[in-house]
């Protein structure tokens, strides 16, 4: 049950039930096939965006003819909103558009019923003070939800007007302050994401680095091992095949059998920009190892259906690796068979996973102790020559700013961002020579842990202001914060 609030602190308030002064209204299950382009917003339940109502380019649209049909569902400028179900039970926001909105299924509107004389943004600072021991109830259950009936049967401290609108004013005037502060720790917060991001620009650039090329001159260029690359990789399938033509006792009359061999695609390079000396353009096909399965997507169709799952195994990689950065996390495995006949799926140490549909261009290099498996449908693994190649360079490169929005603009949809091998073997990727990328490697990663340590700071305050905001609201309610 949800506990009732300590009335022996109150000194002016009777203790009411939150229905009495207010009603949680849900939302109407509009059909997906009304979306339109344009029209009146929905509000969803990713429109509540960090105590706002946010519109973006996934907001769908509504024609306004439905506004006069369904004008119960219409917000206005003030209604505070809450997500009644899902991972994000509880989310709240203010809507504070001056356009009119219709409010979609699984989202709850406050909506002011009662008798008695109430000030709307007491009602909505309340609403933030009850949210806890709502969410309490709500995770409780398998399926994170919340019922208008468990919010109203809530009980409530009752002030009169002229005190509700002396303990809004100095929630105000303390939030204020607190706003401030907050709003600082998140300009710090944006400022590291662009340094970091700029640190990624200037390495693949080659910017980091320019003092140290012109310190040491006689560095083998990155053109020079990149032949060195295609050559070995030649080698290898001609002797792959020599001993195939010899298991079946073929003995090869001249070298026309080597013609068969296809070289990898080469990247057009007639609209990059210049390199830096000593590096080269090249792309993934080039720089995979010499095997037909050294740039692969995942298995496609009825290959991998989770019916085929089992409790150990072999185990599939997926995007919840890859976007968790966490190679052990997750449970799917397949069994010795499926795993032979998906052998060509199949993961080692240093590969690099790459995400294609959702979060679109995720990156993660699977490392020394992983477990034996396979990727599914959602990835790209890619296996390079180490000797050439520093995998956590090319890491750098995908997350950096531009491939980002290469990706974003080629990858939508019908309704989410998908990639797919035919993009990542058409970027171009400069290379630079080995030792130059261990050095950027160092730079970035040396950059990185100053800014993650002052992110973990940012962090641990902005919960500490949170805390504090609660603690305003506790005090205000009960009836510590006005004298």
């Amino acid at each position: 049950m949800i506990n009732k609030f300590d009335s022996k602190h109150f000194l002016k308030a009777k203790m009411i039930k939150f229905g009495k002064l207010c009603k949680v209204q849900g939302g109407f299950a509009f059909k997906s096939t009304w979306y339109k382009g344009d029209g009146i917003p929905l509000v969803r339940i990713s429109s509540l965006v960090n105590g706002i109502v946010q519109f973006d380019e996934k907001t769908v649209f509504l024609d306004p003819s439905l506004l006069k049909e369904y004008s119960d569902f219409t917000l206005k400028k003030g209604d505070t909103l809450i997500a009644m179900s899902g991972a994000t039970t509880g989310k709240m926001a203010v809507y504070s558009d001056n356009q009119e909105a219709l409010l979609n299924q699984r989202v709850g509107r406050f909506k002011l019923l009662s008798d008695l004389p109430v000030d709307p943004k007491y009602i909505s600072y309340l609403v933030n003070q009850i949210r806890d021991r709502v969410l309490k109830d709500a995770y409780g259950a398998a399926q994170p939800n919340i019922s208008p009936k468990q919010i109203e049967e809530i009980e409530v401290p009752y002030f009169p007007l002229n005190e509700q609108q002396l303990i809004v004013s100095e929630i105000e005037k303390q939030f204020s302050r607190l706003d401030e502060a907050v709003a600082s720790l998140r300009r710090i917060q944006s400022n590291l994401k662009r340094y970091k991001a700029a640190v990624l620009k200037a390495a693949v650039e080659g910017k980091l680095t320019e003092q140290w090329r012109k310190d040491h001159p006689a560095i083998e260029p990155a053109d020079q091992f990149l032949k060195r690359i295609l050559t070995e990789r030649r080698t290898k399938w001609e002797t792959e095949e020599l001993a195939k033509m010899k298991a079946k006792g073929i003995k090869p009359k001249d070298v026309s059998w080597k013609k068969k061999y296809k070289e990898p695609a080469v990247p057009d390079t007639a609209n990059l920009p210049e390199l830096p000396e000593g590096w080269v353009w090249t792309n993934f096909e080039q720089l995979a190892e010499a095997s037909p399965n050294a740039l692969k997507a995942g298995p496609f169709g009825s290959a991998l259906k989770k019916e085929y799952y089992v409790p150990n195994g072999y185990k599939v990689y997926g995007q919840e690796q890859v976007i968790s950065g966490d190679p052990f996390y997750g449970d799917y495995y397949i069994d010795q068979d499926r795993f032979d006949t998906l052998k060509s799926c199949a993961v080692k140490s240093g590969d690099i996973l790459i995400s294609l549909v959702g979060t679109i261009g995720k990156v993660l290099i699977l490392p020394e102790d992983i477990e034996p498996g396979i990727i599914n449908p959602r990835l790209v693994k890619l296996s390079m020559n180490k000797s050439y190649v520093i995998p956590e360079f090319v890491k750098a490169y995908l997350q950096s700013d531009a491939v980002r929005h290469s990706f974003s603009t080629r990858s939508h949809g019908g309704t989410m961002d998908i990639l797919n091998l035919s993009m990542l073997k058409e970027l171009p990727v400069p290379l630079p020579p080995i030792t130059e990328q261990k050095l950027l490697i160092e730079n970035i990663e040396s950059s990185f842990s100053i800014a993650e340590e002052l992110e973990t700071t940012i962090e641990t305050n902005l919960k500490r202001a949170e805390r504090l905001r609660q603690t305003i609201l506790q005090q205000a309610f009960s009836g510590g914060l006005v004298s």
